[in-house]
């Protein structure tokens, strides 16, 4: 079962490539970096990037010596990471992986998850990371945050702006988000997670309890970050600040990411 046309449709237009230099997307980058360092086994393990875009972590972990396979349902996004050095990539989807059992050191799924609402078809995504990674493997998966979108409104001030209350309640009611009147100024169909319920999806499909990390913390709340984050001392010292928060749970919610790290067992 592909992707919602919705979804396909808002990644053909190119924009997922640079999303990850800007402001917010660069805190996102760094601090989802940070984490992969101090969690990855060492090079040069094996990793499937499963829904990992444009490639651009395939390209970065590719360039640190681990060997990268990158699956993408969007066929735009397997040209662009087919093109970075180091990377191969395919068409694929997360609920099917075409690779062997246990063929991974490492499945990476910064992705996959934003786009199954529906708990039965992350179960399926999963039982699928599990495996294809080794025994004792890592698992390393990404999740848009519950109160996201709330944080984000308020951030912005658009709390009067038309149509986007009927958005942010229903993504707060049950963490399904939709752009029904494709809004450019919001994200397309999704779902938002509770950070409790990141933790315990892993083990409804077979796989060790989950860590769950806030990735932005509460730094993507700061004004003016482009300023901050050009700043080499100013960048150090909030990345610092942000590792030291990363795992307490009454943050996590305030994060715009959250990544959860579990394993198969051995």
């Amino acid at each position: 079962m592909p992707p919602p046309a919705e979804v396909l449709a808002h990644y053909a237009l190119g924009e997922e490539q640079d999303r990850l230099t800007s402001a917010h997307g660069l805190l996102e980058l760094l601090r989802t970096q940070d984490i992969l360092q101090r969690h990855l086994p060492p090079v040069p393990a094996r990793i499937l990037d499963v829904g990992g875009g444009p490639g651009v972590y395939a390209e970065w972990l590719a360039g640190l010596g681990y060997s990268v396979h990158l699956v993408d349902p969007v066929p735009l996004h397997v040209e662009q990471a087919s093109r970075r050095p180091g990377v191969t990539a395919s068409l694929g989807d997360a609920r099917t992986l075409a690779a062997a059992d246990s063929s991974y050191d490492v499945v990476l799924a910064l992705g996959p998850l934003y786009h199954l609402p529906d708990r039965s078809q992350r179960l399926l995504a999963w039982r699928e990371f599990g495996r294809v990674v080794v025994p004792g493997g890592l698992i390393v998966a990404a999740a848009i945050s519950r109160y996201a979108a709330w944080n984000d409104v308020m951030r912005k001030d658009w709390l009067l702006r038309e149509g986007f209350a009927a958005a942010v309640d229903a993504s707060l009611r049950d963490g399904r988000h939709r752009n029904d009147d494709d809004r450019p100024e919001l994200f397309t169909t999704a779902y938002f997670h509770r950070p409790e319920e990141l933790a315990t999806e892993p083990l409804a499909a077979g796989l060790e309890a989950a860590s769950v990390l806030g990735v932005e913390v509460t730094g993507w709340l700061l004004g003016g970050l482009p300023t901050l984050l050009a700043d080499p001392q100013r960048r150090s010292a909030l990345l610092d600040w942000l590792r030291r928060t990363e795992a307490e749970p009454s943050l996590h919610g305030a994060s715009s990411h959250l990544v959860a790290l579990t394993r198969r067992s051995a």
